[in-house]
């Protein structure tokens, strides 16, 4: 099996695997109960918490963690309109992923916000000028992704941000993809707000982080028994939470790898014929190449590597045997397309066997 499809989720490194297995079997008390063995236990949780903490540049007091990034992207939006506001505008783009696009719609089917989508060009890019307009003195937040989930197209969060705060507006960073893939500075990228989810960066799934810029209040989305600093109640995974904390460390040590992953990205592109890459007149994650193959629908694509035992992503869903483009692409005006996601595991016969599967299908 070859896979690359690591920007859907990656495969949890051996390291991180060895690190949590004491906290099922050894170690496996309640983080917050006084015992020794609790004790442990919400230590560990803590030695986790500095480690995500680093891997995005915030303090380790700024860190909460969820079950991933879905939740903490509707812990921050959902989290701000729950409190007393004058503001209710909610200013996002349109290439946003589903946990952010359509609970913002839903939100304003509800009459509880205003929302302003702002779109983007044939490569990707936001549109800055309409993304300048659509701020204005009624908005509350700007809820903008980091790297694009889809073509890894990486985005201006910075002039984003400056934009925002000059008009008194919170900033909100979905940074699930390009955590691990690139550097992730919370005070660079001056984001208030910044969600991960582990299992992107070959961590456990069911475990996220949220960065929450000190002094800023969020309403929690449930209650209990106040863990969390009280955004998220109920008794922490620390086995998952630790290995996403090993995964953190881990990210940190490894991201130069990526200059190589970037290089079997790139070989891997020159190297096709007939296609067209989306995004990449952008700058991108080093990892991902979303294509086209000229006159070849994707679905005949998927169902190809398929049989091969390459796994990939492809469009949105599937009608009379055609794949449908996803919203995104739909934002770029373009058709359906298939998504190839590397990570430091991926090799050079892997893309080569790819590669060879490819050339088949012409």
């Amino acid at each position: 099996m070859i896979y690359l499809d690591n920007n859907a989720t990656t495969r949890v490194a051996d390291e991180v695997v060895a690190a949590m297995s004491p906290y099922y079997t050894a170690v496996y008390g309640n983080a917050h109960a006084a015992h020794r063995l609790g004790r442990r236990a919400h230590d560990a949780v803590e030695a986790a918490r500095a480690d995500v903490a680093a891997l995005v540049g915030a303090e380790t007091e700024e860190v909460v963690f969820t079950s991933c990034g879905t939740e903490g992207n509707a812990l921050v939006i959902r989290g701000l309109i729950d409190a007393p506001h004058e503001r209710t505008k909610i200013v996002t783009t349109a290439v946003e992923h589903p946990s952010v696009l359509t609970l913002l719609r839903a939100l304003e089917q509800r009459g509880l916000i205003e929302l302003a989508t702002v779109g983007v060009d044939s490569s990707g890019a936001i549109d800055l000028d309409a993304m300048a307009s659509a701020i204005d003195d009624r908005t509350l937040l700007v809820t903008v992704m980091l790297a694009q989930n889809e073509t890894g197209v990486i985005h201006p969060i910075a002039k984003i941000a400056e934009m925002a705060h000059g008009r008194g507006a919170l900033v909100h960073v979905d940074a699930v993809q390009a955590a691990g893939k690139i550097a992730v500075d919370v005070r660079a990228l001056d984001a208030d707000f910044l969600t991960i989810s582990g299992h992107k960066f070959h961590a456990p799934k069911g475990v996220g982080a949220l960065a929450i810029r000190r002094g800023l209040k969020l309403t929690p989305l449930w209650y209990g028994g106040g863990q969390e600093l009280g955004l998220r109640s109920g008794t922490e995974p620390v086995p998952s939470i630790v290995g996403t904390g090993v995964a953190a460390r881990l990210a940190r040590k490894h991201l130069g790898d990526f200059d190589r992953v970037r290089a079997l990205r790139d070989r891997f592109e020159s190297s096709l014929s007939g296609v067209e890459i989306h995004g990449s007149s952008q700058p991108r994650l080093l990892n991902t190449s979303n294509l086209t193959i000229d006159g070849i629908d994707a679905s005949a694509v998927l169902r190809v590597l398929d049989d091969a035992e390459i796994c990939v992503s492809g469009g949105g869903a599937c009608f009379s045997g055609k794949t449908e483009p996803t919203a995104t692409m739909r934002a770029m005006g373009k058709p359906a397309a298939v998504r190839f996601s590397m990570s430091r595991f991926t090799t050079d016969e892997e893309v080569d066997a790819t590669l060879s599967v490819l050339a088949a299908l012409h």
